[in-house]
């Protein structure tokens, strides 16, 4: 998943909250990123912070919760890819990693 913030402490406390609830294996922060696009009318130039956020599918709308939560952009990007490949031992490190379902039951 993609979420981007506007800068590396609410980014990481995005991916804390994630990542300590079991929502998410992982969030990588990435500084640096220049977003532009249209807002209210206006065409918007500004520094933000993209979290990469890895979990699985069926977690989504428990990270879309979480983010909504916590973010203060009255419209946060949260956006979710697939994973199409990867390497076997990283795919289930995430699956085992997180929560099972979003209602926090666990596999076992």
């Amino acid at each position: 998943m993609l979420v981007t913030a506007p800068d590396a402490a609410i980014a990481a406390t995005l991916g804390r909250i994630l990542v300590e609830s079991r929502t998410a294996a992982c969030a990588n922060i990435v500084p640096g990123v220049r977003s532009l696009y249209a807002w209210q009318g206006e065409i918007c130039d500004d520094a933000e912070v993209l979290l990469f956020i890895k979990t699985r599918r069926n977690l989504f709308p428990a990270v879309v919760s979480l983010v909504r939560e916590n973010h203060p952009y009255v419209t946060p990007e949260i956006i979710a890819l697939p994973i199409v490949s990867g390497s076997q031992a990283y795919l289930e490190w995430i699956e085992a990693t997180t929560k099972e379902s979003a209602n926090g039951e666990d596999a076992s």
